[in-house]
């Protein structure tokens, strides 16, 4: 490494210190609900809270994930109170209790609205429990992670295929709308789906090394290497049917970069070292073709149709957040020094336009001509403090390792 590149990753890890801090302020001081209990379900660009706005399951565990992940850090007290008290809100209102699950969305007032069982939704309150149990030491809060894995297991996964299908309603029957949002194809197998059971699995193993959750993660692990991955050209495959028939040519650059990194986490967490060797090696590759969608800005673009031959020309928080970690990622593992380049020059984007230094925390994303994107979240069913929180935690750490 050069003098130069290890000056510039510890001012990069000075300042991801400082925002990590920044972050976690924005979201204590704007996004607790005193009246109705837990955080609220929208706040705009401006900082002004919706209060009778519905609650998303996905945006309160990812705030169970992200105050914790910052306790796990620092030991900073105030960060465990609000986990706890996303903890508590989650097992209050999330929930269902007579079926099994979470539900999507609860009103303001915490009573169930959208009912369905979203399988997103319940891996990220995996993902979120199994980090909050590491902070807390609490049983129940393993137990509840470990009954909804079972859940799953039980509801969702398809013993003859592979894989796991999208979504139910309430009583765990079929629906006919699965997607996740209007934006997503109506498929039951999507990458973005297993990529955060992944992720949720590999957390609760960390907790609790079970040879079944284990044979499980493996499973997910083949079923990107043989559909997800597409090993000619470098992308992620994003939407299949039952049978595993692709249905879909989309390039998500944010997913492919954000994929790279933490399919390889899994398998070290599970400690497969021939599988970890493979996919090493998988996402150098990806990072690689990820430098098309990136702008000379250093900010990545948000999406490319080839039918259409056409890039859709927004920069999303979220996927610069993981374009950080993934080019950090790849540089680790090749010793290319271009790759921690191109995690420095995201970041100076971000710096540049996607941080609100007027408001606090992140814009939702910017245009082709670099102006804030309008009428997007602050805080909402999408918008949460999970990507920038991580990729700062991450890289905080990586760099530490590469010290």
């Amino acid at each position: 490494m050069t003098t130069d590149l290890s000056a510039a990753l510890q001012t990069y890890k000075d300042e991801l210190n400082t925002e990590l801090i920044r972050i976690m302020d924005y979201w204590s001081r704007y996004t607790v609900d005193d009246t109705n209990g837990g955080f609220f379900g929208k706040i705009d660009q401006h900082n002004n809270i919706a209060p009778n706005a519905p609650k998303g399951s996905v945006l309160n565990a990812r705030i169970l994930w992200s105050f914790s992940a910052a306790y796990n850090q620092d030991q900073t007290p105030y960060y465990l109170d609000l986990a706890q008290r996303a903890y508590e809100y989650i097992v209050d209102h999330f929930i269902d209790h007579e079926h099994g699950g979470v539900y999507w969305t609860v009103d303001y007032q915490g009573k169930p609205l959208d009912t369905k069982k979203q399988v997103y939704a319940i891996a990220f309150t995996i993902y979120g429990l199994s980090e909050y149990y590491i902070a807390s030491k609490d049983e129940h809060v393993k137990n509840l992670a470990i009954r909804l894995y079972h859940l799953l297991v039980e509801k969702s996964f398809d013993a003859e295929h592979t894989g796991y299908f999208e979504a139910f309603d309430r009583e765990w029957k079929p629906i006919a709308d699965l997607r996740l949002s209007a934006k997503d194809a109506n498929e039951k197998k999507t990458m973005n789906t297993h990529l955060h059971v992944l992720e949720g699995y590999a957390n609760l193993y960390r907790i609790w090394p079970d040879s079944g959750l284990r044979k499980q993660i493996l499973t997910l692990l083949y079923d990107f290497i043989d559909h997800f991955i597409d090993t000619r050209k470098h992308t992620l495959n994003l939407f299949f049917d039952e049978n595993w028939k692709l249905r879909s040519d989309l390039v998500s650059y944010g997913h492919d970069i954000e994929a790279a990194w933490l399919v390889l986490r899994a398998a070290e967490i599970i400690g497969d070292e021939e599988l970890v060797s493979k996919l090493q090696a998988i996402a150098v590759d990806i990072a690689k073709t990820t430098e098309k969608g990136l702008d000379k800005d250093g900010g990545m673009w948000y999406e490319y149709e080839p039918a259409k031959d056409h890039l859709i020309k927004e920069k999303h928080w979220w996927v610069q957040a993981e374009a950080m970690i993934g080019y950090l990622n790849a540089y680790q593992i090749s010793n290319d020094e271009k790759f921690a380049q191109l995690s420095l020059n995201n970041w100076n984007f971000v710096k540049d336009k996607i941080l609100d230094e007027k408001n606090g925390e992140w814009h939702w994303g910017v245009n082709q001509h670099g102006q804030v994107m309008p009428d997007e979240d602050k805080a909402g069913l999408w918008k949460c403090p999970y990507h920038n929180t991580r990729a700062c935690i991450e890289i905080i750490n990586r760099i530490n390792s590469i010290a």
